[in-house]
């Protein structure tokens, strides 16, 4: 290794802020900070939060002369969001160097060249797949063709939110606030004024990309493997959003009340079932466009989703829903391994949008507005519901890295 020990040492830190910042984990992350170090010829000592990580590098190439830490930093990060397309790049990235195909100073050319924000014609298809996919969960929640109408506008104007926050600092921290109250006093106008909607469901549907469903399977996740620092700082970030969106709905309502619009009652046909297995076809491209994946890889992710919701709904009517979920995590855990040793790219490919339609964000929302309704008993039913999910699901992830395991940590 001829690059001096600083540059090997930027270069690791450098290589932890992208994947950090494009949605690892930090069970991966941290060992996938040991294993570049090593191969750098050099001891890391490494610990990863949600917002922060923490370097305590030793030159190997010192000798025994060496001082024990020759540099200590930490890296100041904000939540990473989950980037398929730039995570591939930055794992190939490491490997060439890692293998000596290209030099320290080569791979920090190409990491500098990858981008973070997407193109205008990307932003704008993330928009409108924040639409498709609010309208397929209305279509898989049984609604009817008035209510994937509505969906699909409300989860738009979300999209549109959503976008226009990641270059509005000064309104990102009450996104998840100001899209529930928009959704539902949305969601409530055309209920009064245009058509009878089914309300709930609707806004669900509108608000379903919002809901920290992996960021609380991660954090249970992280707690399960003794990553007790970054488990327990995700899960209060999970449970802050659920709170936020929580606090819109329940503004909305007020508002509402305020105004005296009260919602219609009116029972509608639930689409048939041949149109439910076509919105789960859309569900599964609008999670590939929203989870960032190259373009090659969008067939890959939507199978992927596709099979996780398959394994949920066939082994939930054959056992029970909870044995369900923990079927589908056994499986996509233990494919996303093997995908990873066949194709030597990011078992993340297929990992993460394998779960991304078990994960109960939907039901932790639930739970925390029936609690804000004062419906305390239905909120605690929920609250056990989301608890036995999350259960079933983090167990078989885990029993599917002990059924097939990972040669690659991403």
């Amino acid at each position: 290794m001829t690059a001096s020990a600083s540059k090997r040492m930027a270069f690791v830190i450098e290589i932890a802020r992208r994947l950090h910042q494009y949605g690892t984990s930090a069970p991966r992350l941290e060992e996938a900070i040991d294993r570049v170090s090593a191969r750098l010829h050099l001891d890391c000592q490494s610990l990863s939060t949600p917002t922060s990580v923490l370097f305590s590098f030793t030159d190997r190439a010192a000798g025994e002369g060496g001082t024990l830490a020759e540099l200590t930093q930490v890296v100041r990060v904000s939540p990473g969001h989950d980037d398929l397309r730039n995570l591939g790049a930055v794992d190939e990235i490491a490997d060439q160097v890692i293998e000596g195909q290209i030099d320290i100073d080569e791979g920090f050319r190409r990491l500098h060249a990858i981008r973070d924000q997407p193109s205008v014609e990307r932003a704008t298809m993330e928009t409108v797949a924040y639409g498709i996919a609010a309208a397929s969960v209305a279509a898989i929640l049984n609604c009817a063709w008035v209510d994937l109408a509505a969906a699909f506008f409300i989860g738009t104007v979300v999209g549109v939110l959503v976008v226009a926050s990641e270059n509005r600092p000064r309104l990102r921290p009450g996104l998840e606030a100001l899209s529930a109250l928009l959704a539902t006093m949305i969601a409530m106008f055309v209920d009064v004024y245009v058509t009878p909607l089914t309300l709930n469901p609707v806004v669900l549907a509108s608000l379903i990309v919002l809901m920290p469903g992996l960021t609380l399977t991660t954090a249970v996740r992280e707690l399960s493997t003794q990553h007790l620092v970054s488990g327990t700082a995700r899960l209060a970030g999970a449970v802050t959003t659920l709170m936020k969106l929580a606090f819109g709905t329940v503004m909305a309502n007020q508002i509402c009340l305020w105004l005296h619009l009260a919602p219609i009652a009116l029972t509608r046909a639930p689409i048939p079932q041949w149109a439910q297995w076509l919105a789960l076809a859309a569900a599964c491209y609008s999670f590939a466009i929203l989870f960032r994946a190259a373009r090659r890889d969008i067939p890959l992710v939507m199978a992927a989703a596709a099979l996780g919701y398959l394994i949920t709904y066939y082994g939930g009517r054959e056992f029970t829903p909870q044995f369900g979920v923990f079927l589908a995590g056994l499986g996509i855990g233990a494919l996303s391994n093997l995908y990873a040793r066949v194709s030597g790219r990011p078992g993340a490919l297929v990992r993460t949008p394998g779960i991304i339609l078990l994960v109960p964000g939907s039901i932790g929302f639930l739970t925390l507005s029936h609690i804000a309704e004062r419906d305390v008993f239905l909120g605690i039913n929920s609250a056990i519901t989301l608890a036995a999910i999350l259960i079933s699901l983090v167990a078989g992830l885990l029993f599917g890295d002990l059924f097939v395991s990972a040669r690659r940590i991403l």
